[in-house]
């Protein structure tokens, strides 16, 4: 017997377990409570069919086409649906010409429900516009990726923006729990026990996601031999049916610069486990390992700077390591170079020298470069003074020599001003040490 035949022998054929599960009114939605629980401004405007333009944002499995499938049930409006990935101009043409005309001749208004909405691009994303500003439309766009980045400005302007989080683990195993008790559309009418390690399980691994949990329900149900009509799902069972937890990570996504943030500001923040817990997701994800090390390299000098000067020089071996070791074996260095940083001192007097320099270079007036600084190797340059009265410094005790270096109107200007941590503790004690060399 195949999984298709055991699939018709209990009667769930058709549509996907997490298709068949999907809420159909807000009682039934589980989950998102901050944007539609009891009193939320979404809920009360899909009760009193009030709608205006809104794009939901946020992972998959977390709600987003379910609830507009419940406004669509709702609803006095007429319900549109289309996909950005199969739709185009002429589709969004040929909605807005219908809308209008059911405006006109039935008085009703159109909702339009554009699923993955980020895959339209600048000029089909312009072509709804006027459609939205003059009410024609209702649109309800559902995203994966941050408006922010993925839709037009003047579209956002328009919209109110509700984000979906991953479900929280109580929301996925009830949904779970909905599934084999519901006897309309789940497995309520046969004898299922699912174990409580198994369901953990299934939570743990779903990652707050409802469609992967209900999937890996569903598997686990149709790949499980019964006995005598009775099926039991233990963990050995739901481990086989859900083995990996899906990362939610795109590269070019945001969720792959709020990793990438969260990893550098743990560094930063000398947090050495959450250093490693960032890496190890960009690892997994199948983050390009370069990338990675160039992190790494910027921020041992960003971050860490001549407090140990050491950091830089690991965050070299690390990126050489990645070239010349290759992953899975480049992990360890990277990993090292990560720990560096997050457990060395820290300063950023580098940075803010190196940026007040240029800031002083671009705003400042042009300073004359002192004579003596001058290149005196050419042809009727010591003739015009240049190099005279310079002092070599290794031909002076400490090889400290006091003499000008900046232009005149930027004398006594610091770029530079070590903090007292690590080496630069060292640096400080010997700037201290020519100052006062200069001041005798």
């Amino acid at each position: 017997m195949d999984l298709f035949d055991y699939s018709n022998e209990k009667g769930q054929t058709g549509a996907p377990l997490a298709t068949r599960m999907r809420p159909r009114t807000l009682d039934e939605f589980i989950g998102q409570s901050t944007i539609i629980g009891e009193g939320r401004l979404l809920r009360r405007a899909i009760q009193a069919d009030q709608l205006s333009a809104m794009i939901f944002f946020g992972p998959p499995g977390t709600g987003k086409t379910t609830l507009a499938q419940i406004i669509a049930n709702t609803t006095s409006a007429y319900f549109q649906q289309i996909n950005a990935v199969t739709s185009g101009v002429n589709d969004i043409r040929a909605i807005t010409s219908t809308a209008q005309e059911r405006l006109k001749f039935e008085k009703q208004k159109t909702v339009a429900f554009i699923d993955e909405i980020h895959r339209f691009n600048k000029s089909q994303q312009d072509a709804l516009l006027p459609f939205v500003e003059d009410g024609t439309i209702i649109l309800i766009g559902a995203t994966t990726e941050n408006p922010m980045f993925e839709i037009n400005p003047a579209l956002l302007s328009r919209s109110r923006l509700f984000r979906f989080e991953p479900l929280k683990d109580d929301s996925i195993q009830a949904i779970l729990q909905q599934a084999l008790v519901d006897k309309e559309r789940g497995y309520g009418n046969y004898s299922i026990t699912l174990d409580d390690d198994a369901l953990a399980h299934l939570v743990n691994v779903a990652n707050g996601d409802a469609r992967t949990a209900l999937n890996a329900l569903e598997l686990a149900v149709l790949t499980t031999p019964s006995d005598k009509g009775a099926i039991h799902i233990t963990l050995d069972e739901a481990e086989e049916s859900i083995q990996e937890r899906i990362l939610q990570y795109d590269k070019s996504g945001d969720n792959h610069y709020d990793t990438v943030s969260a990893f550098i500001k743990s560094m930063r923040g000398s947090d050495p486990d959450a250093t490693l817990y960032w890496l190890a997701k960009m690892i997994t994800a199948g983050e390009d390992p370069r990338f990675i090390a160039r992190r790494i390299y910027v921020h041992a000098a960003e971050d860490v700077g001549l407090s140990d000067p050491n950091a830089l020089l690991v965050a070299q071996a690390a990126a050489y390591a990645v070239d010349f070791l290759g992953m899975p074996e480049a992990r360890i260095p990277l990993a090292e170079a990560a720990l560096y940083i997050a457990t060395a001192p820290k300063s950023n007097s580098v940075i803010r020298g190196i940026d007040s320099a240029l800031e002083a270079v671009k705003k400042e007036q042009t300073g004359q470069i002192p004579i003596h600084l001058r290149d005196a190797h050419y042809k009727g340059a010591k003739q015009l003074g240049h190099g005279v009265d310079y002092h070599y410094p290794h031909d002076a005790p400490d090889a400290f020599v006091d003499q000008q270096y900046l232009p005149n109107h930027l004398l006594n200007h610091h770029f530079y001003s070590p903090t007292q941590r690590g080496h630069e503790k060292t640096i400080q004690k010997r700037l201290d040490y020519w100052l006062s060399k200069k001041e005798k």
